[in-house]
């Protein structure tokens, strides 16, 4: 259930009639955070998958986990047409539906690389535990073991955005309503 009084011509994507009517400003940047995410991740495709659908899988937001960045974040973030030069899209091939089953039970999952799942740990305990992930200098020798200290900012601001997006669009029922066009395009075009 949408959360927020949505007129019925904009009911197919309260997102984007939030973003239009409703702390413009914030929405904008929360866009800007977004587009920043999947247009600046130096990350592979799967770790970023990975840390993504784990998040979504805790948030409960249900475009975030049918969400698939191959498939759907070139489309979400053209501006004027053209899909940006660069993206985590370019980042190695694309995940299989196995990979997007498998993170959930990343703990025994076959198929994932080491730093697949760490990536996947790191965004589950971010997302539970942050107090105790912070702490946890075993989990933080594995992590600097794997990740350059580059890639571990990388991951922590894509979750952040991963959380916190998605949750909003949990809590205020935006996930409800299949989005057919992205409040970033909108706004942008």
């Amino acid at each position: 259930m949408i959360r927020i009084a949505v007129p019925d011509a904009q009911a197919h994507d309260p997102y984007g009639y939030a973003a239009g009517h409703h702390a413009t400003a914030i929405m904008a940047a929360a866009a800007g955070f977004s587009r920043a995410v999947y247009c600046e991740s130096a990350l592979s495709l799967r770790e970023f998958e990975g840390a993504r659908m784990r998040t979504a899988q805790i948030n409960g937001c249900a475009i975030c986990r049918d969400f698939r960045a191959a498939r759907d974040a070139p489309g979400m973030f053209k501006v004027g047409g053209e899909t940006p030069p660069r993206m985590v899209t370019d980042n190695g091939p694309a995940p299989d539906e196995a990979f997007y089953d498998a993170v959930a039970r990343w703990r025994t999952a076959d198929g994932l690389s080491d730093r697949e799942r760490l990536a996947i740990e790191f965004a589950e305990r971010f997302a539970e535990q942050p107090k105790v992930l912070s702490a946890d200098e075993r989990f933080w020798g594995r992590m600097h073991g794997a990740f350059a200290d580059g890639e571990i900012v990388d991951l922590a601001h894509c979750v952040a955005a991963w959380i916190g997006l998605g949750r909003v669009a949990h809590v205020l029922g935006f996930d409800t309503v299949c989005l057919t066009a992205p409040p970033q395009q909108e706004a942008a075009e």
